[in-house]
């Protein structure tokens, strides 16, 4: 639903002008339509969380970290989790994806409440 793009032969971060210039270029060899290119990607639910804090980081804490390996084994057949915090705000972002949105929802709550509680 969001990211970056980054073409390491191109660039050391995510330039959407260099993606979108790569994209027409496999277009344009492969002469097939975007609408048929792209049927390749099959999204996923996802779900998104913030949880703010103050102070130190709480993804530095063993607890933490051990409640995001074990929810990262809980998807790790069938989706992913994606845990960081904001460049920009004291925030951790707590992301999970896949097949499962019942499953997503349990896992995103779950390190929610176990961060905030060590935020």
């Amino acid at each position: 639903q969001s990211g970056h793009v980054i073409l390491s032969d191109f660039a050391t971060t995510g330039d959407g002008l260099i993606a979108a210039l790569q994209v027409l270029a496999v277009l344009v060899r492969s002469g097939r339509k975007a609408s048929e290119a792209c049927r390749v990607f099959a999204p996923l639910p996802q779900l998104l969380r913030n949880v703010r804090y103050s102070g130190v980081s709480p993804l530095v804490l063993p607890d933490i970290q051990s409640a995001i390996a074990l929810a990262s084994e809980r998807l790790a057949a069938t989706g992913r989790v994606l845990i960081r915090a904001s460049g920009t705000e004291p925030l951790i972002r707590v992301m999970a994806e896949g097949e499962d949105f019942a499953l997503i929802q349990e896992i995103v709550e779950g390190l929610c409440v176990t961060i905030a509680r060590a935020a």
